[in-house]
């Protein structure tokens, strides 16, 4: 009975309801404001952490995009310089000067700065006006499919490095006289090396050929 008189006189800074037999009755409201905090840290954390993988992904697909734009260029520039350099004349062999020349012997090296190569992947494309190309081959025997690569002329190899000077010898069906010839030197990597030679009006059985 003497709870009502406090109530009413204002002794408590806020009204508390009271049930029927005078007593008071407390909210059964809690305070969530120190959990909604919580809440929003947790998902700001969760938004900084996702920010950062998909900003490290990025940045590994574009390094990514850039090595291999790189590798590109690179490539590109490899294989549209030459690497192979004639050195030396262009000689024309004939076992029989009558019939024309049937055996072609020149030497090749490499261009400055240009990395070894390999001769076994190597193709020779040979051809005159009026016959179709040919496309030879490295090999120890030289005929009209295959070539020889022999280190200055004498010792057979399969690659050539810098500084090397490589002979290369061939044998083709008889050239006649005054015969234009087309020769293709195709490497595995790098441009491939076209030159044109003419057979001489006199064949012997060593020519120049010009």
């Amino acid at each position: 009975m003497l709870l009502k008189p406090f109530v009413t006189q204002g002794y408590w800074n806020h009204q508390c309801p009271l049930s029927k037999e005078g007593k008071i009755m407390h909210s059964s409201k809690r305070n969530d404001e120190g959990f909604t905090g919580l809440e929003a840290a947790i998902v700001l954390i969760a938004f900084v952490v996702v920010a950062a993988v998909f900003s490290y992904v990025v940045l590994g697909a574009g390094f990514f995009t850039t090595q291999k734009a790189q590798e590109t260029v690179y490539k590109g520039v490899e294989q549209s310089t030459a690497n192979i350099q004639m050195i030396g004349i262009v000689y024309g062999l004939s076992s029989n000067p009558a019939s024309g020349v049937d055996e072609i012997r020149f030497s090749i090296g490499l261009a400055p700065g240009a990395p070894s190569i390999d001769l076994t992947k190597m193709k020779i494309v040979f051809s005159t006006p009026s016959t179709t190309p040919i496309i030879m081959s490295q090999n120890v025997t030289a005929s009209n499919t295959t070539f020889t690569t022999r280190l200055n002329g004498a010792t057979n190899v399969t690659s050539m490095s810098a500084n090397d000077q490589v002979e290369i010898d061939f044998k083709p069906t008889f050239v006649t006289a005054t015969t234009k010839m087309t020769i293709e030197l195709r490497p595995s990597v790098g441009a491939a090396l076209p030159f044109t030679k003419t057979a001489p009006a006199t064949i012997t059985n060593t020519s120049v050929l010009y």
